[in-house]
């Protein structure tokens, strides 16, 4: 889907982005866990911008694995997924045109979905890996 460029351009990515990271900072579950492995958040939400740039627009802007990097958290759990989604499309709701919010928050349930069965299969592979939605409605 090709997005309007007055509607989605970097400067709203950026808004976005820093207001996503702003209300995730202030999270009680989420806060402990990025800020036990973000130590210059400046650099982070510059990588975050060129990630969600780079999905949204096309801009290749974003260079990294993030599968990596999620797959050595220990402490990732369905809930915080939940919670990381949760925040994510209340900040595209107050953000995002809603051209731009379906798409971001579209793109965001897939990485999630993605980050989380990654992250099975390398810290449980003992264990068939299940959806998202599947482990919040199990329990």
């Amino acid at each position: 889907m090709k997005l309007d460029p007055a509607q989605c351009n970097g400067d709203v990515i950026t808004r976005m982005v820093h207001a996503f990271y702003t209300s995730v900072r202030q999270d009680d579950r989420l806060a402990p866990v990025f800020d036990a492995h973000i130590a210059d958040w400046t650099t982070h939400l510059a990588r975050m911008v060129d990630f969600w740039t780079s999905i949204l627009l096309g801009s290749g802007r974003y260079s990294g694995a993030p599968m990596q990097v999620h797959q050595a958290l220990p402490e990732l759990d369905p809930a915080l997924f939940a919670r990381w989604l949760r925040l994510f499309e209340a900040t595209t709701q107050a953000v995002c045109e809603p051209a731009m919010k379906a798409r971001a928050d579209e793109l965001a349930r897939r990485i999630a979905q993605s980050l989380w069965l990654g992250w099975q299969m390398a810290n449980r592979p003992q264990v068939l890996a299940r959806d998202l939605e599947e482990t919040q409605h199990a329990g």
